[in-house]
C-alpha cells in the first residue's frame, strides 16, 4: 500500500512543505509558490505576482506561472507514489499552455484528476509498463477569471531494483 496520507500531511504542513521546497525545489520557494491545500482528489497552489516572478510587461512572468502549475499536478502524482513498493518513478514529458489574461495578482492553479493519476500510477504498477496521462491545472485570479491553462503530461513507471 502507499503513503499517499501521509504526503498530504507532509504538503498541508505549512513549515514542514516550506523547508522541503526549500531543498528541493528553492526557485519555487523563492518565487513564492505555495500550497493552498491538498488532497487525493484536488489540489490548489498559488503564485504571487511580486519582483521576484515579474516579467518586463508588468505580470506575473511564464515560467512561474508554469511552476505553480507543474506543481499542482505534481503533488497528486507524488501522493500517489510517495514511499510507494514497488517504487514508481514520475516524470513530466509534455507541457502545452494557454495564457488568457495578464496575471498581474495572486494566481491559484487547481488540478482536480487526482483519481485519474492514480488510476494511471496503480496500472503502472499492476502491469509493469509505463503509464503516461494528460492532466489540466487551471490559473485562476483570487476573483475567479481565467488566466492560463496547463496541461501537463506525465510518465510513471515501476523502477526496476
Amino acid at each position: 500500500m502507499h503513503e499517499s496520507n501521509a504526503f498530504l500531511q507532509l504538503v498541508n504542513s505549512s513549515f514542514r512543505f516550506r523547508l522541503f521546497m526549500l531543498m528541493k525545489l528553492p526557485s519555487a520557494f523563492f518565487a513564492g509558490v505555495r500550497v493552498v491545500s491538498a488532497t487525493d482528489e484536488r489540489s490548489d497552489v498559488s503564485v504571487p505576482y511580486k519582483w521576484f516572478t515579474q516579467n518586463p510587461f508588468r505580470s506575473t512572468y511564464f515560467a512561474c506561472l508554469a511552476m505553480a502549475a507543474e506543481m499542482s499536478t505534481g503533488l497528486l502524482a507524488m501522493a500517489q507514489t510517495w514511499k510507494r513498493q514497488p517504487a514508481v518513478s514520475m516524470l513530466v514529458t509534455g507541457l502545452e499552455a494557454a495564457y488568457h489574461k495578464k496575471a498581474t495578482g495572486v494566481t491559484i492553479f487547481t488540478c482536480v484528476q487526482g483519481k485519474e493519476i492514480a488510476e494511471a500510477v496503480n496500472l503502472a504498477v499492476t502491469t509493469g509498463e509505463a503509464q503516461m496521462i494528460r492532466v489540466l491545472s487551471k490559473g485562476l485570479t483570487q476573483s475567479g477569471e481565467l488566466v492560463a491553462e496547463f496541461y501537463i503530461t506525465w510518465s510513471f513507471k515501476t523502477k526496476k531494483i
